[in-house]
């Protein structure tokens, strides 16, 4: 069995570095402005059907003008990457090394590297106007749920958090109905902070909205 044993860091030795990273992306999206972010799995492998969605959505937002920001790993990250990339767009890839990403994937026009998915996550939140949800396993599934929490909790501003999937998110959809609504540990009308679809146009406008930019905008490209 291997070694998962990880040292425990004080939070006195974390705090320094989570300022830093989170002032280095700041300082970064002062340049950038607000993009849209993307999450999804690191373990879809290229020429998977979710795969060719993840570029087909990264190419829609950088389309719209728009930076399109993602976690700079592989599978849909990648995908996403990808797609904002090979339009000509801005690509933004928030990097992290883990066991399963040790390495940056090669489309981003701007790259940001963190130790610690404290002030990862933040950069993401503190800087999108729009999330926009692909299949993904746990670190999927903290992203929204934190992407959902912070809007409800109007911690940020409104923003749609679109789910990408029909068939894969309306069970964890079904759930939310069926425990945390029915048991009263929500609102009826939190629900209506997340959008599943499987509707490419329909998340352009939703982006388009948000932005409040025009249609055929060209794409943000980097300084």
């Amino acid at each position: 069995m291997a070694n998962n044993k990880t040292t425990r860091v004080s939070a006195e030795q974390q705090i320094p570095t989570i300022i830093s990273e989170m002032t280095t992306a700041a300082q970064a999206f002062r340049h950038i402005g607000l993009g849209v972010s993307v999450f999804g799995s690191a373990r879809i492998p290229r020429g998977h059907p979710y795969y060719d969605l993840g570029i087909e959505i990264g190419a829609r937002i950088a389309q719209l003008g728009l930076p399109m920001i993602a976690g700079g790993g592989p599978g849909l990250m990648e995908a996403a990457n990808r797609g904002a990339y090979e339009a000509g767009g801005r690509s933004i890839g928030l990097n992290i090394r883990l066991p399963r990403e040790k390495r940056d994937n090669t489309y981003q026009t701007d790259s940001l590297h963190f130790e610690y998915f404290y002030s990862r996550k933040a950069s993401f939140f503190m800087h999108s106007l729009a999330y926009v949800v692909l299949p993904g396993g746990f670190g999927t599934l903290d992203e929204v749920f934190e992407a959902i929490t912070l809007v409800q909790t109007l911690k940020q501003p409104p923003a749609p958090i679109i789910l990408v999937g029909v068939d894969f998110w309306s069970g964890l959809m079904d759930w939310v109905r069926d425990q945390l609504l029915a048991n009263g540990m929500i609102s009826p009308y939190d629900l209506d902070l997340i959008l599943v679809t499987d509707d490419l146009d329909e998340i352009v406008r939703l982006i388009q909205d948000a932005a409040q930019i025009e249609p055929n905008r060209e794409p943000a490209l980097p300084e």
